[in-house]
């Protein structure tokens, strides 16, 4: 006679954690805020106020993301007990093997979700805005950062973000000096503060003629970024210095021609933030002023708090002994994050993306 009572157990865990989920998640009152934002959709003037239609279409696609996933967790949690019982019934070895993976698939989501289920901070749903900048290491230092800049593409493709570029400054003879782009996402801000910070490269350079190892520097700061009818913070005319200069790289006829990029510096805090990839200069400066919100929401809450890790998150100087994280090619290879411990040896693999480890070891511990 079959005896699984450890894989009971280990269904019962994993249900409890399923349970707490629905009702952090109030998946009843999202049920019944779907139904309200349907209704409107189904009204015949919805479409007058396009700018409307598209938050309350983006909310509902939000909404039946998160219940269709609840509904998928239950689905499958029956589908095990369902599969336990038949193996006891049957007293089939043959099922238990297939147990096992059913078991291990829910948990592997289910550790998504717990830690899904961390971010409970106020902007964690908010779509982010990022800025790289190369710092101590010259061309290496850029070439460094062009890699980070491809480094966080990737990941967030891989979870169907989408990424836009607001922002870039190209490097002297390679990389980039610096670049601002914005990630559009489910809980954006939530995940990708976990990499803010100092960014260390070991390698040997590819642009010393002699082979030597060198150490380069590159900095992140991420910003969560709010709607623009956003009146938590406002910005007089008065309390600002707009800019206009001529857009670089590519970018359509515009570009070198007129002076469409913006750049909008805070008096009193010294914030300086810029945009040149919309297309018109209007555009620009209302993303640029997303942006300073953006900011200087973060220093408002960090003064409040009186604690630099609670948005803001501490930036150092960009150069040795400040770093988050260190990325090592030579003479060995290693991932390693210096606030929780995490490590990675596979470098190529983190390089395209996979830093599901490092998030979570710090959201986990945070």
């Amino acid at each position: 006679m079959l005896v699984l009572d450890e894989y009971k157990m280990q269904l019962g865990a994993l249900n409890e954690t399923l349970a707490l989920a629905h009702k952090q998640m109030n998946a009843d009152a999202l049920k019944d805020e779907l139904k309200t934002l349907e209704a409107q959709m189904g009204e015949t003037d919805f479409w007058n106020d396009v700018e409307n239609a598209n938050k309350i279409t983006a909310r509902v696609k939000a909404i039946k993301s998160k219940l269709e996933r609840l509904e998928k967790l239950d689905g499958q949690s029956e589908d095990i007990e369902t599969l336990i019982e038949m193996a006891e019934e049957e007293d089939d070895a043959s099922l238990v093997e297939e147990l096992k993976n059913e078991l291990k698939s829910f948990d592997d989501k289910m550790t998504a979700l717990r830690l899904e289920m961390l971010l409970k901070g106020p902007y964690d749903s908010s779509n982010a805005i990022l800025s790289l900048h190369a710092g101590a290491g010259g061309t290496e230092a850029q070439d460094w950062t062009e890699m980070l800049y491809r480094m966080y593409t990737r990941y967030c493709e891989k979870r169907g973000w989408t990424v836009k570029e607001l922002d870039l400054l190209d490097g002297d003879e390679a990389g980039i000096k610096s670049v601002t782009f914005e990630v559009e996402g489910e809980n954006a801000y939530g995940y990708l503060k976990a990499e803010k910070g100092v960014h260390r490269l070991v390698r040997i350079s590819p642009f010393d003629a002699s082979a030597r190892r060198h150490t380069s520097f590159s900095s992140l700061d991420v910003t969560p970024i709010f709607e623009e009818d956003d009146t938590s913070i406002k910005i007089e005319p008065d309390e600002i210095r707009v800019d206009t200069y001529r857009s670089g790289g590519a970018g359509g006829q515009n570009v070198n021609k007129v002076s469409s990029a913006i750049r909008i510096t805070h008096l009193a805090t010294g914030i300086v933030v810029q945009c040149q990839n919309e297309r018109s200069q209007l555009q620009n400066k209302e993303m640029a002023m997303r942006i300073l919100k953006g900011k200087l929401l973060e220093l408002q809450e960090r003064e409040r708090e009186q604690q630099m890790q609670e948005i803001k998150g501490e930036m150092k100087k960009i150069e040795w002994g400040s770093q988050i994280r260190s990325y090592v090619f030579q003479p060995y290879t290693l991932v390693k994050d210096h606030r929780t411990g995490a490590e990675n040896g596979n470098i190529q693999a983190v390089m395209d993306g996979d830093l599901d480890l490092f998030i979570s070891a710090y959201l986990t511990q945070s």
